[in-house]
C-alpha cells in the first residue's frame, strides 16, 4: 500500500473510533466538530460543574475510606501527600457528581494508571483523560486539564451524565465515556471495580 493511502486509512480508522487528528490542521477541524457534536445538556452541565467550588463534603464517612483506599493505592502511588490528597479529591468530586468513588478510581486506572499528565494518542489529558476541547466549553480555555481538581470535575460529571442518560447502565455509560464504544473498556473498568476498587 503507498504512503498516501496507508494515511489515509490511519486517518479514517482515527475518526471512526472518536480520536483526535495530530496534525495541526486535522486537529483543529477534528477539535471543533467535536465541541459542536457535545450535548446541549452535557455542555450545559460541566459549565455549572466548574463553576462549583464548595468544601469537601461528609468528612468522617471520607476518611474511613481514606484510610482503605490509600492502602490499596500505596504501591501504585508510593508519594504519601500526593496520594491522600488525590484520594481526598476523588472522594469529593465522585461525591458531588453522584458517582460512587469507587467507580472513578476504577475509571482512572484504566484511563491513565493514575498519572496525573497522561496523554492519549486522541489528546486526553490528565487523570480520567478528558479531552482539551471542554476548557473551551466551559470557558476557561487556559485551565489545565493536568490540575487534579479540573481534571476530576469534569470528568466525573461527563461520567455521572453519560450514566443518567444510559438510565444506570453502567457499562453502557462506560463505553460513551471512553467513547470508542469499546466492550472491552467496560469491561476492564468493571472488573477493577470488583477485584480491586470494591467498598468494604
Amino acid at each position: 500500500m503507498e504512503v498516501g493511502k496507508k494515511t489515509l486509512v490511519i486517518l479514517a480508522i482515527a475518526v471512526i473510533a472518536g480520536f483526535t487528528v495530530t496534525h495541526p490542521a486535522w486537529a483543529a477541524n477534528a477539535t471543533a466538530k467535536e465541541e459542536a457534536a457535545v450535548d446541549p445538556a452535557l455542555r450545559v452541565l460541566v459549565k455549572k460543574a466548574a463553576l462549583d467550588t464548595d468544601s469537601f463534603r461528609d468528612r468522617f464517612d471520607g476518611e474511613v475510606w481514606l484510610a482503605d483506599m490509600s492502602r490499596r493505592l500505596e504501591k501504585r502511588v508510593p508519594d504519601a501527600p500526593y496520594r491522600v490528597e488525590l484520594l481526598k479529591t476523588v472522594h469529593y468530586e465522585a461525591h458531588r457528581s453522584g458517582l460512587p468513588p469507587e467507580l472513578v478510581l476504577a475509571v482512572i486506572d484504566v484511563e491513565s494508571n493514575f498519572s496525573q499528565y497522561a496523554i492519549s494518542r486522541a489528546g486526553a489529558r490528565g487523570l480520567m483523560q478528558v479531552m482539551p476541547f471542554w476548557l473551551n466549553i466551559i470557558g476557561r480555555p487556559g485551565d489545565s486539564l493536568f490540575r487534579m481538581q479540573t481534571n476530576l470535575r469534569l470528568g466525573c460529571t461527563i461520567l455521572k451524565y453519560y450514566l443518567d442518560k444510559e438510565k444506570g447502565n453502567l457499562q453502557a455509560a462506560l463505553k460513551r465515556y471512553n467513547g470508542t464504544r469499546e466492550r472491552a473498556y467496560a469491561m476492564r473498568v468493571d472488573k477493577l471495580l470488583r477485584t480491586r476498587w470494591f467498598r468494604q
